[in-house]
């Protein structure tokens, strides 16, 4: 297979090398522009811009496709490099643009999609987190046939895994790795019988919002297992945060645990600080805090946490 490639993460680095890897032609890689990242905020190449160097494929990084858009002649050059290289399909990865009408029907086997959910459940920009803060006992990978629609295409492939107490990163790295072996298995059968195209259910639709940095403050007045699963959803991005007493600026909180324990305390009371975890009161239950970061601080288990605080 001639395989046009479009991603940026290293969600998408990893299912790139299985299609190389797998033998598959792949001549062209579209990604996103260089981002600024660090303390020296250098333009740094993204994961799959690094791979496809490696790789020895053509970049191109567009900042759209439109070609009535802001950016005419990127897309028109994008246009002529896909012409040329008359590709069997476009297998396309959390690369970050929509794909215009014109990019769908160019491939000979249109544009295949690596979704991290179980559609028509979680379509949009964050299913992981939002799987894992819905308190979802499963999720996993669909390979769509894109269309027009925000995830609406027809699905070749599903895998499911179950959710049980992975934080956003460990559940991304997983999926990834499922991602990376399905699409390698749709590549394989693209063109045959074997591989059947199934319409999405129009009953289960949900959407899985972009992340927001407004939503990292934890509100204590919810269950103890909500706000657990909401630390781990949002572990590493956008983290969640929580004022605790004695302390100028709110602690990022990167790892709980919700505890069934009925207190009749006011929410937010602390309850205990120890060496094992900090115990506060909320709505219903108890959290226990087992990893915090001060503001300007490092990651700290909460041993070592509380030797340097004091409700």
């Amino acid at each position: 297979m001639r395989v046009i490639f479009a991603g940026t993460p290293e969600f998408a680095r990893l299912a790139y090398e299985a299609i190389a890897k797998a033998g598959h032609e792949v001549p062209l890689v579209l990604t996103q522009p260089d981002r600024p990242s660090g303390r020296g905020l250098k333009l740094t190449p993204s994961p799959v811009k690094q791979e496809a160097l490696a790789q020895g494929a053509q970049v191109l990084q567009p900042q759209s496709l439109r070609l009535d858009g802001k950016y005419p002649d990127e897309a028109r050059q994008v246009q002529q490099v896909l012409q040329a290289l008359a590709p069997d399909v476009m297998v396309v990865a959390a690369y970050g643009l929509i794909l215009p009408q014109w990019v769908l029907d160019l491939p000979k086997y249109g544009c295949l999609n690596i979704h991290a959910s179980l559609l028509p459940r979680w379509r949009g920009a964050a299913p992981i987190q939002r799987a894992i803060e819905a308190g979802d006992a499963q999720t996993g990978v669909a390979i769509m046939q894109m269309d027009a629609g925000l995830d609406t295409g027809d699905v070749l492939l599903e895998k499911s895994i179950d959710i049980t107490d992975q934080t956003a990163a460990e559940l991304h790295d997983q999926l990834a790795q499922m991602g990376a072996e399905c699409i390698t298995a749709v590549l394989g059968k693209l063109g045959t019988a074997e591989l059947k195209a199934v319409p999405q259910p129009e009953e289960g639709v949900t959407y899985a919002a972009k992340l927001e940095k407004s939503e990292a403050p934890i509100d204590i007045n919810q269950d103890a297992q909500t706000i657990a699963r909401r630390i781990r959803a949002f572990n590493p991005v956008p983290g969640a945060t929580l004022q605790l007493p004695g302390l100028k600026d709110p602690v990022k909180v990167w790892q709980a645990v919700a505890l069934d324990e009925n207190t009749g305390a006011v929410p937010g009371s602390v309850l205990r600080a120890t060496a094992e975890g900090v115990d506060i009161a909320t709505g219903q239950g108890v959290l226990r805090l087992l990893e915090l970061q001060k503001a300007g601080g490092k990651r700290q288990p909460v041993a070592v946490f509380v030797t340097g605080w004091k409700p």
